[in-house]
Order: C-alpha cells, then sequence, then structure tokens
C-alpha cells in the first residue's frame, strides 16, 4: 500500500524555519537542480542499464527532463513566496513525463516493480543533496525529517502517474490483442472456397501469439437469461463474446485435460461445440455448432449443458435436414394414412423396433413392452400394408431413417428393451 505521510503543513517543524532560510535553501537546490538531475540520471543507467533511453525534440532524454521537472516542482513549494503555489498544498506531480515512463514500461511487457525501484533511488540521491544543502543553510533536523516524508509522499504520486500510464497501456495492449484475436477467429470462421488460407491463418495466429493448431473445434454459446461474465476457457481458446450467440475456437480440443478444462469453465452455459476438423474448415464445425444449438432451442437436444456434436451425431443428422425427411416420410408411410392416428403410431413404433431388431416377435414384444401376440398381429397388418416392400433392403432402410427421425422428435415412443 503506498505510504501518504504528512506533507508540509503551516503547523510543522519546516514552517517555522525563518523565511530566509527557506528561500536561501530553495535558491541553492534549484541552481543545483539541473546537476542533481544529471547525477541520478547516471547512477539509474549504471544500476538499470536494460532501460532504453528516449530522446525529446531537443535530442535531450526524456528521463532527465522528466527528474529535472520533479525536483523543481518539489522544491519551487517548499517555498511558497518563489512560486504560484500555496503553503500548506501538496506539490503538483508534473504530468505526461512520469506517465510516460509507466506506459512505456507496460508496453515492453516488464512489471512496474523495477521503475519504482529507480524511483526510491533516485529520492535517495535527492535527500543526499538536499541533506547537505541543509546542512550548508543550518536547516534543522525535525525539518529535515519532515522534508523526508513529504518526498516520499511526493514519491507517491510519480508512482500514481506512472501506474495510469501503466493501465494505459495494458487496456491499449489488451484492446489490440482482441483485435487482431477478433480478426483470426473471423478468418478461421470464413468459407474458403478457393485458394489455400494456411498462410494467411498463420501469419495473424502469429500476430496474436496463438500457436497454430493441427485440429480445431468451434463453440457456439447461448447467453444465460441473466447477464454472465465470460466463461474462463483459459488464453488458448479463441473466445468472441461480441457475437449475439458467443463463439470460441477450441485449439486441439481432445488434447490431455481440455475436455475437463472446458466442462469446468463452462459450467451453467448451454451451447454447443462443433466436430475436431483442421484450421482451414473451422467453418464446418461452426455449421455443425450452429446447427446443434438451433436443435437446443428447439428442444430436441437437452439444454442447461455445452453439448458435445459428435455425442448427438443421429439426432443432427437425422432432425437438421427436416423438410427432406418430412417428404421422405410423407411417401414411406403413406400406408399408415389408412389407419387411425392411435393405431397408425403403434404401427409405427412396431415397424422401428422390428426394423432395429430384425428378431421375432417375443424380441419385439420385450423392446416395446406388449404381448408377443400383440407383435405377431401388428406385423401381418405391417407386411399387408407395405406388401414386398417391407423386404427390399432401400425401402426398409428409409423407414427406419423416417421413423428414428420421428422418434427424435418425441412423435413416437422409443423402442428400447423394456423393463418389465
Amino acid at each position: 500500500m503506498a505510504r501518504r505521510p504528512a506533507t508540509v503543513t503551516t503547523r510543522s517543524a519546516w514552517h517555522d524555519v525563518p523565511r530566509p532560510q527557506v528561500r536561501r535553501f530553495a535558491a541553492i537546490a534549484l541552481a543545483e537542480a539541473p546537476a542533481l538531475a544529471e547525477e541520478i540520471l547516471r547512477e539509474i543507467r549504471h544500476e538499470y542499464p536494460h532501460l532504453p533511453v528516449i530522446l525529446d525534440d531537443s535530442g535531450e532524454p526524456m528521463a532527465l527532463i522528466g527528474i529535472r521537472r520533479a525536483i523543481e516542482v518539489f522544491v519551487r513549494h517548499l517555498d511558497p513566496t518563489g512560486g504560484t503555489e500555496a503553503a500548506g498544498d501538496r506539490p503538483r506531480v508534473p504530468p505526461g513525463v512520469f506517465q510516460e515512463f509507466g506506459r512505456g514500461e507496460g508496453l515492453e511487457g516488464r512489471s512496474l516493480d523495477s521503475l519504482q525501484a529507480i524511483y526510491r533511488l533516485g529520492v535517495r540521491l535527492a535527500w543526499r543533496r538536499f541533506a547537505e544543502i541543509g546542512t550548508r543553510v543550518e536547516i534543522p533536523p525535525p525539518a529535515m525529517y519532515e522534508l523526508v516524508d513529504a518526498g516520499y509522499e511526493y514519491l507517491d504520486g510519480l508512482v500514481d502517474q506512472s501506474v495510469r500510464g501503466y493501465a494505459e497501456a495494458a487496456a491499449r495492449q489488451a484492446g489490440e490483442r482482441l483485435r487482431l484475436q477478433r480478426r483470426l477467429t473471423e478468418l478461421l470462421l470464413t468459407e474458403h472456397h478457393r485458394g489455400d488460407p494456411a498462410e494467411a491463418l498463420a501469419e495473424r495466429a502469429a500476430r496474436v501469439g496463438w500457436a497454430l493448431p493441427t485440429r480445431v473445434a468451434v463453440g457456439v454459446l447461448l447467453r444465460p437469461a441473466r447477464a454472465a461474465v465470460a466463461p474462463a476457457v483459459g488464453e488458448e481458446v479463441l473466445l468472441d463474446m461480441e457475437y449475439e450467440q458467443p463463439r470460441m475456437v477450441v485449439p486441439d480440443p481432445d488434447a490431455g485435460g481440455r475436455p475437463e478444462l472446458l466442462d469446468r469453465a463452462l459450467a451453467g452455459w448451454t451451447g454447443a461445440i462443433g466436430p475436431p476438423v483442421p484450421p482451414a474448415v473451422a467453418a464446418k464445425s461452426l455449421r455443425w455448432a450452429q446447427a446443434a444449438v438451433r436443435l437446443i432451442e428447439r428442444r430436441l437436444l437437452p439444454g442447461g449443458e455445452v453439448l458435445r456434436c459428435t455425442e448427438h451425431t443421429e439426432s443432427l443428422v437425422l432432425l437438421e435436414p427436416e423438410e427432406l425427411l418430412d417428404d421422405l416420410a410423407l411417401r414411406c408411410l403413406a400406408p399408415l394414412a389408412e389407419c387411425g392416428p392411435t393405431h397408425g403410431r403403434r404401427l409405427a413404433e412396431t415397424l422401428l423396433a422390428w426394423l432395429q431388431t430384425r428378431g421375432g416377435a417375443p424380441e419385439v414384444a420385450a423392446r416395446l413392452g406388449v404381448h408377443p401376440q400383440t407383435v405377431r398381429y401388428r406385423l401381418r397388418q405391417i407386411r399387408e400394408l407395405w406388401g414386398d416392400d417391407i423386404d427390399d433392403p432401400d425401402r426398409r432402410f428409409e423407414l427406419e431413417l423416417v421413423l428414428r427421425a420421428q422418434r427424435l422428435r418425441g412423435e413416437l415412443g422409443d423402442p428400447r428393451p423394456h423393463r418389465r
């Protein structure tokens, strides 16, 4: 936590010092400020040689200008009669330069620790010079101790400026990375009808620092009714919350630990993750994820979780081409039109159980939970309705296809093994 010791106030040891001594101290300190600034910068460069030297338009180091201005502002505050500041006011930190120092540290990816250490080094060197000047003009020790506290409070202001600059740089970098990440995501999810997108993908992935994987799976999420923060899917997953239905690109989705990480991060969300595909055809994975989400919205697939499309292949294959299957059903199931709705449904359930098992009446009966004699009666009716077509492999395949689709829609009972 930043130190906030008392600054020089009207009731202080410093204000008890006779004004002629204060003015003399300030005059000497201001005169020596340029040399002190150069000494501080020289020592900083010796201790921290990695720091870049940035020059202003006149060719003077920006750091030197900032140090000199910081010293001058502080010293002028000590003698209100020699400047515009009122006694007791906290010295205003010179804007711009120290904020730029923090911004530079942020853009270079360094922490503020070294910058704060540099500032403390500068304060120590400045205090050493001020102590010498104080001895020369006979400033009492209590006043000089108070000056040290004021100096560290002033240092807190310099650090605050740098922290602001650092935060601005971090926000700018995060915004730029998000922009590049969105461009990469858009490129991944675009249909590539001609040409090889591999080079463009590799270039954009490199700019984001994203290792281009061998396979990706694309997820589509449904926003919850209540506002929710973005799921913590990890930096390797490209997550874009700007879409109405947020999208994510999962690299190497079957890699060790990835499924478990996604399950934890996506707990409470609803959506679907498409099948793994090469990055160049990620749009195919997106299409299947969108198809699954549509089925979730129609309550044909379970909600309240993020599904894997590869675990719901039957539903996706049979329920998505709805118009084609409805047309096929009209033709294949036309014989049932002669039956009433209830009886027609029972015959359809029996026919599906028979097509799936190709067994005798007892096995079909066990699957449906009815008496074998009932199954024999229904199978005779089925053969009468469809005739020889019921023995044609292609007709049987079409019948099973449309009946499975109707079962998935909830239009038929589920002819699975029935528990007695």
